[in-house]
């Protein structure tokens, strides 16, 4: 995996980028870029794609641990980067616009996917106001903080952007995934709800059951569907989830 500091904007992040094919962004979730997440950009080199993962925050490498993460949430509240409680798109959304643009310079094909996780899950939704974006997937997708009602309802973009991306349903074919856990309050059902509002059959969502008793004994805190809660073993449902993400770039980059 080579690696390369990628500007736009006045802001700089090193990307790790591997493999051949079409591109694929992958975008952290928290702490940084571990070890769960360097391993899905590895199932995204195997089937065929080019990952490219911006390191946003934290350290790269090492395992998950909680108290990088809570020291990692704190940064981000300060940072200009990133909003938290606000319905907006935030300006690292720009950024990664810039870097998906780019992948596609370098990989070529028809255009790029994107994968963001919990904290950046909004993300790939908001570059699907971008042409460039073609199969965007939404894992666990955790902002705006569900502090209210309306908070656990907003997809965190621009209402000109959420109108850009339902017209790319609409004219270009866009769909959208989105992948949680049944009992996960830190993605709420209501954000998906809003999803189906504003989406229509555009929005794929993949709703893992964690309710108490499930069959297959995922816990009731279960959150992150391709990294830390991945079950990699064939009928699981997270497995499942995990082939669907890699199925829709196929489908849609590989053609």
């Amino acid at each position: 995996m080579d690696s390369f500091a990628f500007s736009h904007g006045g802001t700089t992040h090193d990307v790790y980028r591997s493999g051949s094919g079409p591109a694929v962004i992958v975008i952290h979730e928290m702490p940084g870029l571990h070890e769960g997440v360097l391993r899905f950009g590895e199932r995204v080199v195997d089937a065929g794609f080019t990952a490219y993962l911006p390191s946003l925050f934290g350290r790269v490498g090492g395992p998950f641990a909680m108290g990088p993460m809570m020291w990692q949430s704190l940064r981000a509240c300060v940072s200009r980067e990133f909003v938290m409680f606000a319905d907006r798109t935030g300006p690292v959304v720009s950024w990664l616009r810039a870097l998906a643009v780019r992948a596609h310079e370098e990989c070529g094909g028809p255009g790029v996917g994107a994968v963001g996780m919990c904290f950046t899950g909004g993300f790939a939704l908001a570059m699907a106001a971008d042409q460039t974006m073609l199969a965007p997937v939404l894992a666990e997708p955790s902002l705006p903080v569900g502090l209210t009602a309306r908070h656990r309802a907003a997809l965190g973009l621009d209402a000109a952007d959420l109108e850009r991306v339902k017209q790319r349903t609409r004219e270009d074919g866009l769909c959208v995934l989105g992948l949680r856990f049944s009992q996960d309050k830190l993605s709420p059902p209501e954000r998906f709800t809003r999803l189906r509002q504003e989406l229509g059959d555009a929005f794929l969502a993949v709703e893992i059951d964690s309710s108490p008793g499930n069959a297959h004994g995922i816990g009731g805190k279960a959150h992150s569907v391709l990294t830390e809660d991945l079950v990699d073993e064939p009928g699981h449902p997270t497995r499942e989830a995990l082939d669907r993400v890699l199925a829709l770039f196929t489908e849609r980059l590989q053609r």
